[in-house]
């Protein structure tokens, strides 16, 4: 059952033995203001395309089986978390490389994509999602990523919030398991009922991330506001000579550096 089912039984609850009281009529307009919010996180967007055909077929193919919203919400996030690799060495300066459906088709993608793309299914599948943005500090970054940042700043990290049992909680399926043992780092675990950000420390007990400054949520990847930002941390043809030059050097070596 969706959230929009489940606004339609709490109508009619709402309305049964309850038409003469005098709280009727507002409480009956409060949940219609909370489902006029609610629509705008289900719907498809420029980035968030949940109507993709692929995006809708894969999401369905998750959950299948699945009755509790917990259930697909755990499915859908481990799903995304696992099979699309992170790869933070992708062109980011185009709106198409955001997408949800191109993600998809790739397998691979960085935080904010691959929390694209949890949205995506998540909408596909009747559960209301939208992003969240936040400066983070990874005092762990690679030595080949910290090549191209210049930083250890990563400005507009991303990830999804999903609506579940009347609140919104925090996924980040940025970092896929195989990359998270291969490097020490504790993987980000979801019970699709509590927040489930990046951990603070990796296996060692070494500090890993720092959550810095909060950007708040959108309903849809900011684009131009992300590279705009991005344009004043990082210098943005800058960054990416240094990506081309790593890329480069990769298949010099006889390997693609990803």
């Amino acid at each position: 059952m969706g959230y929009g089912d489940g606004l339609e039984n709490r109508f009619r609850a709402s309305e049964r033995g309850f038409e003469s009281h005098p709280l009727r009529q507002s409480v009956v307009m409060h949940l219609k203001r909370q489902n006029h919010i609610m629509e705008k996180y289900l719907k498809p967007t420029a980035t968030i395309d949940s109507d993709n055909p692929s995006i809708k077929e894969r999401a369905h193919n998750i959950v299948r089986g699945k009755r509790e919203i917990t259930d697909k919400a755990k499915s859908l996030f481990y799903w995304v978390r696992d099979e699309i690799k992170y790869n933070p060495f992708l062109a980011m300066e185009a709106l198409e490389n955001f997408r949800a459906s191109r993600t998809l088709e790739r397998g691979q993608g960085f935080c904010i994509e691959k929390a694209a793309v949890l949205a995506a299914f998540a909408r596909a599948v009747g559960i209301p999602a939208r992003l969240h943005f936040a400066d983070i500090r990874n005092y762990l970054v690679s030595d080949k990523l910290l090549k191209v940042m210049n930083t250890n700043l990563f400005s507009y990290h991303g990830y999804t919030e999903l609506y579940i049992k009347e609140k919104w909680v925090k996924a980040t399926p940025a970092f896929d398991l195989k990359m998270c043992h291969k490097n020490r780092i504790i993987p980000v675990e979801f019970d699709g009922q509590n927040d489930a950000i990046l951990n603070t420390h990796n296996l060692d007990g070494k500090l890993h991330i720092e959550y810095v400054k909060d950007h708040g949520y959108r309903e849809d990847v900011p684009v131009d506001e992300i590279l705009a930002a991005w344009e004043k941390d990082y210098g943005l043809e800058a960054q990416q000579e240094r990506l081309n030059r790593l890329i480069e050097s990769g298949k010099a070596k006889g390997k693609v550096q990803c």
